[in-house]
């Protein structure tokens, strides 16, 4: 079986093809499933932390729930979202360079710090997933046609 040699004459498709959107989907689906089973898992801990800790639980909590969303959407809809894919990305990547920092001790105070370890693989996890669901789906074009200035 003879390829067609790829040229710079072939103009690239408008659309990606279908895999690519499904594989990004599903990618996504699983994302949001993790942060419904982290919401879940949390659950317990929150309601057993005591006031000096209640209200960063509580927002912690409450920001897997966005975060289960916010996957949720991009999965339903992968390129109706102007911007969401980019404030996803730059906001885990922002929080696993953090915990990475944390974890080796760069950043925050010295010894350990309770959970940078598990919060820089998991969010480390959740970059790779969303990156390459956004390559997949070329997030980068997702919203509405700009339209003529009027």
């Amino acid at each position: 079986m003879r390829s067609e040699p790829v040229s710079a004459e072939r103009p690239l498709s408008a659309t990606p093809p279908k895999w690519r959107g499904v594989t990004a989907r599903v990618l996504m689906w699983c994302a949001a499933a993790s942060a419904v089973v982290a919401a879940a898992t949390g659950l317990p801990g929150l309601a057993a932390v005591g006031p000096d800790n209640l209200m960063a639980e509580t927002w912690r909590w409450y920001g897997f729930l966005v975060f289960a969303a916010l996957f949720a959407l991009l999965a339903h809809r992968p390129l109706s979202y102007r911007w969401v894919w980019e404030i996803v990305i730059a906001n885990k990547l922002l929080l696993t360079v953090t915990a990475t920092g944390f974890a080796s001790g760069v950043l925050g105070p010295e010894g350990e710090v309770t959970g940078a370890v598990d919060a820089a693989v998991a969010d480390g996890v959740l970059v790779v997933v969303a990156v390459v669901a956004y390559v997949l789906c070329r997030g980068w074009r997702a919203g509405p046609p700009a339209s003529a200035p009027g």
